[in-house]
């Protein structure tokens, strides 16, 4: 199979359907944080808007302007953030990290619905933007419950 081909298989019907129904994409009026991260490869870019309440996810807003691969990763990470901790957030990130340069597990549920996105593993070009919505999450909680306890 050539490489083209290869790469046409990698933009399945789940990946492109992830991409296109993007949760969460309104930004927040009043975050307590907010981060935009951008992949110098591609020019990717996600910026997050979060609210923390009692060390959990309460809101969530997201600007994505990335590939398919990269709303596809937003779009799971919109819809498994709401009710998570900073920790759970980072060992996502950590985990879909691993899965991509590694070879690693899934990222634990509810961020497990990045498993589609595992064929992308071969793409190193395309891991940054892949990562760009969970760094940007992960940053950004991290901000915020550093704010509340300040």
């Amino acid at each position: 199979m050539s490489a083209e081909q290869d790469l046409i298989k990698l933009y399945s019907d789940r990946i492109l359907a992830l991409a296109a129904e993007i949760p969460r994409t309104a930004r927040l009026a009043a975050p307590e944080a907010t981060v935009k991260k951008r992949s110098p490869l591609c020019g990717s870019t996600v910026t997050v808007d979060i609210v923390m309440r009692d060390g959990r996810v309460a809101d969530y807003g997201q600007d994505v302007k990335a590939c398919a691969l990269g709303q596809a990763a937003a779009s799971v990470v919109g819809g498994a953030i709401i009710g998570q901790d900073a920790g759970q957030i980072t060992a996502a990130r950590d985990a879909l990290r691993a899965m991509l340069k590694e070879d690693g597990p899934t990222p634990p549920a509810p961020f497990d619905g990045l498993e589609v996105l595992r064929p992308a593993a071969a793409y190193k070009n395309r891991h940054a933007s892949i990562l760009l919505a969970l760094d940007a999450a992960s940053e950004a909680a991290s901000e915020a419950e550093a704010h509340q306890s300040a």
